[in-house]
């Protein structure tokens, strides 16, 4: 989150060095404007994130940062739905009970999110449908996220799933 307060700065610096020109002035606001919802984008993600997670907070997905018909894009078909987004996310914190969650990095454009994370645990409970095989995990992957009004609407998760798969020790 360091780099979001940078960036801030960087903006606002920028904005005092060179100015805006009258005419520009209402361009140079809605810039802003769009700026500083970015980064209360990001920062609200990557914290209720990290919190559903470490806290094993899974009522954190709501309606306050997630759109109702929030979706979840997968290989194997979409999971639409609050109640279906919580269920989805439920496996991560009932297949790896010590899991932990860490946002790497972080950063946008307009309603959209690219997050870069790091996912550790132990698989010791089922994890879609999965039973338990004790072995650390260490994964690394990216998400695709669209904001709509402040909330996450869709989110599209790329990890290697060799990799997950080999570490849990179902792969060789």
């Amino acid at each position: 989150m360091k780099l979001i307060k940078i960036y801030m700065a960087l903006a606002i610096i920028t904005t005092s060095i060179f100015g805006c020109t009258t005419q520009k002035q209402i361009q140079c606001e809605e810039l802003f404007q769009t700026k500083v919802e970015l980064e209360k984008n990001v920062e609200m993600y990557a914290t209720v994130w990290e919190r559903v997670v470490d806290e094993r907070n899974i009522s954190l997905i709501d309606t306050l940062f997630f759109d109702p018909n929030a979706t979840v894009i997968t290989s194997n078909g979409n999971v639409e739905g609050i109640d279906a987004f919580k269920d989805f996310y439920s496996n991560y914190l009932t297949g790896f009970s010590d899991a932990e969650f860490k946002v790497i990095d972080a950063f946008g454009q307009g309603d959209r999110i690219v997050k870069h994370w790091q996912f550790k645990g132990t698989h010791d409970g089922e994890f879609f449908g999965i039973p338990a095989t004790n072995k650390k995990v260490d994964l690394k992957g990216t998400t695709l996220v669209t904001m709509k009004n402040g909330r996450v609407m869709y989110e599209e998760d790329y990890f290697d799933n060799y990799s997950l798969l080999k570490q849990i020790g179902l792969l060789k």
